[in-house]
């Protein structure tokens, strides 16, 4: 088969999907916006540059008209690139698209015969997502819904257009309005259990520190791509010094950068990192807090390879890679009671719930799991178990995310 992948970040999403069918066979081109980190094996990567009319005088505009704009140039940016496509001879028999950012706006509008799959990650609302979660960052008003309403504009109309939608939780696919989860298939990502393993020998250096922790150590690890409140980083630090009291021998690790993926900005000159650190800096004892910043992906699964305890905290909003890679090492995860968590998490099970905003609770939990780590051994192979049988890269979620393009190319024809 012939086919494309649109995301702005590619791979993204597809970075085991597209490789395996070029792999298989297939001709396979890849439209992005942003260079990739590295080379997809047999994949044709084409760049394209969205140019919004008008940015100056933008400016002035609401933030929601900003954003409108801002996602139909990429949508007019990547219409041009499959025109050029066209007329090159290069007739995709499925088209598969991220439709996070607008690029796939426009695509039936070229090539209106060829099948599209939307990557339907994530539609925003009141209802039991993460607007208005956390009363202290956001509160409702008639111009944050409005705003609201407007962000979902471009995943409804490339929801609306496209022949197959995928999701990788059911969680995530039941945001969408019921009248379109028919047509979204919940197939996830893919975790690759085999490499992602326990180790009874992993090691790792804090060499900052003068620090080497292994599994018989007593560690904490959080990990987020960014240090911010929608992964619950402010609630990790509020929780922190009480941890620490409790448990004198604990390491804790913390894992992501100092930028903002998701939600508001923190003020100018400063990061959520520094705002939180420092709101409990003076009960701290620093000497056992370690802030290591974005880890290789290598070094990081080797954290969580002699991690005691991994705290993961999210706003209901998309699952983590973390989280499942943590369950996938065998790490025993105390995680926040929250939608998309409570997917993969049963309580006493495969791990430990907490509420989202009791810091006490999360404090004696996270202490207790230490205290009685050889106890709840169980939890942390069940939590294994269950990515191995549901969650597998190469025996569950490959063969059905091939299986749902070529079967949506069938079925076209193709």
């Amino acid at each position: 088969m012939k086919i494309v992948f649109i995301h702005q970040n590619f791979p993204g999403q597809f970075k085991h999907l597209a490789p395996a069918l070029a792999a298989g066979g297939d001709e396979v081109v890849a439209l992005g916006i942003n260079k990739p980190a590295y080379a997809t094996a047999g994949v044709r990567v084409i760049l394209h540059r969205p140019q919004t009319a008008g940015a100056e005088a933008l400016r002035e505009a609401p933030i929601e008209i900003q954003e409108t704009l801002a996602k139909t140039a990429r949508g007019h940016s990547v219409a041009r690139c499959l025109i050029r496509l066209k007329e090159e001879g290069f007739v995709p028999d499925v088209i598969c698209a991220h439709s996070g950012w607008g690029e796939a706006y426009f695509v039936k509008d070229v090539f209106p015969a060829t099948p599209l799959i939307v990557y339907a990650e994530y539609f925003y609302g009141t209802e039991n997502g993460d607007a208005y979660f956390d009363p202290e960052f956001s509160r409702p008003s008639l111009e944050g819904l409005e705003r609201l309403r407007l962000k979902n504009t471009h995943l409804l109309h490339a929801l609306v257009a496209a022949d197959r939608g995928l999701s990788p939780t059911t969680f995530q696919r039941n945001r969408h309005p019921e009248l379109l989860r028919q047509k979204i298939a919940v197939i996830h990502d893919g975790i690759d259990s085999e490499r992602l393993q326990p180790d009874p020998a992993a090691r790792v250096h804090l060499r900052g520190a003068g620090l080497q922790l292994g599994p018989a150590d007593e560690v904490v690890t959080f990990v987020a791509r960014e240090l911010e409140p929608y992964r619950g980083y402010h609630i990790f630090m509020r929780a922190l010094p009480e941890l620490l009291a409790l448990r004198p021998r604990l390491q804790v690790v913390v894992v992501g950068g100092n930028g903002v993926s998701y939600g508001a900005a923190p003020r100018a000159g400063t990061t959520w990192k520094d705002v939180f650190f420092n709101e409990v800096a003076d009960r701290l004892d620093r000497r056992r807090v370690h802030f290591v910043g974005r880890l290789p992906h290598p070094v990081l699964t080797q954290l969580m390879q002699v991690s005691t305890v991994h705290l993961y905290l999210t706003y209901p909003f998309v699952l983590s890679w973390s989280l499942m890679e943590a369950m996938s090492v065998g790490c025993l995860v105390v995680a926040s009671r929250t939608a998309p968590v409570e997917e993969l998490i049963v309580h006493g099970e495969t791990g430990l719930l907490v509420d989202f905003f009791d810091t006490h609770q999360i404090a004696t939990t996270v202490a207790d799991a230490l205290q009685r780590r050889s106890e709840l051994v169980p939890l942390r192979r069940a939590a294994r178990q269950h990515i191995v049988q549901g969650y597998d890269l190469q025996t569950h979620c490959l063969p059905a995310q091939v299986e749902l393009l070529r079967s949506v190319a069938r079925a076209n024809g193709s």
